[in-house]
């Protein structure tokens, strides 16, 4: 059992919820995640870790209520309990000094870019980030991103913040005015797929974080399997991140639109 130490809306849908899990707090790195039920009989939601506090022992985590089980999560109150947190899994993120690495988020992927946006900073890179959604109440975490970022784009469907466009046209900005060295992109799939097109074609090294659906976690069911540079593999035990451009995005979004109904 872990307990809800504060809750934060974002909006409607999208809550910020840190929970007490100080062994996770411990040892877990950028790129890495956890898996939480709520209930007995809930189901296991991955959720990449935004934030952690070794002090505290807390992890922050952003919660996205779609479904019945996110929607319970989304509904504890501090003092309540989720019943299990796992982790931390998966493969962290090659933090290292590139040179100038291009971030772009899309929705509630900002919150798993954000400590990759702190680490990247952290060695020494320029880093860029673009933040992008369908209107200005869904983009989330802005000051944080611009404390640990040379500069912000933010990107608005409708134009009712930031620039009218799609988070390719801010990476698309930024590509055409300064040489860039890496794009890291999380988000919903079929954006990270049109930011590894928009890539490819200037020949930049781009890391895609994947959210396939998921359950054990392990490697053991096989849920989570895609294809990258024709091989199967499985984004819980040898990701999530994977280079964009040789991930079959088209199988993935196919295979994610399995229990849409």
């Amino acid at each position: 059992m872990n307990k809800i130490v504060s809750k934060e809306h974002f909006s409607e849908n999208v809550v910020k919820l840190v929970v007490e899990a100080p062994l996770i707090a411990a040892s877990r790195r950028p790129g890495h995640f956890v898996i939480v039920r709520c209930g007995e009989k809930g189901e296991r939601i991955p959720l990449t870790i935004a934030d952690a506090d070794t002090k505290n022992g807390t992890i922050t985590l952003v919660i996205q209520a779609i479904g019945p089980s996110t929607k319970e999560i989304c509904a504890l109150e501090p003092g309540q309990y989720l019943t299990d947190v796992v982790g931390p899994l998966g493969k962290a993120t090659d933090i290292r000094k590139y040179g100038t690495v291009v971030c772009c988020g899309g929705g509630v992927g900002v919150a798993p870019l954000l400590p990759i946006i702190k680490a990247m900073k952290e060695a020494g890179n320029r880093v860029v980030s673009v933040l992008a959604a369908r209107t200005k109440d869904l983009i989330i975490l802005e000051p944080q991103v611009c404390e640990h970022s040379d500069e912000v784009i933010i990107m608005t469907d409708d134009g009712s913040y930031g620039q009218k466009g799609l988070v390719t046209n801010g990476v698309e900005e930024v590509i055409n005015r300064e040489p860039v060295d890496l794009v890291v992109t999380i988000g919903p799939a079929i954006m990270m797929k049109f930011v590894a097109l928009l890539t490819k074609k200037y020949n930049i090294h781009t890391m895609a974080s994947l959210n396939t659906i998921m359950v054990d976690g392990t490697g053991m069911c096989g849920a989570c399997r895609v294809t990258v540079d024709g091989k199967t593999k499985f984004v819980c035990v040898d990701g999530p991140e994977f280079d964009a451009h040789k991930v079959d995005f088209d199988e993935m979004l196919m295979r994610l639109r399995s229990y849409s109904n």
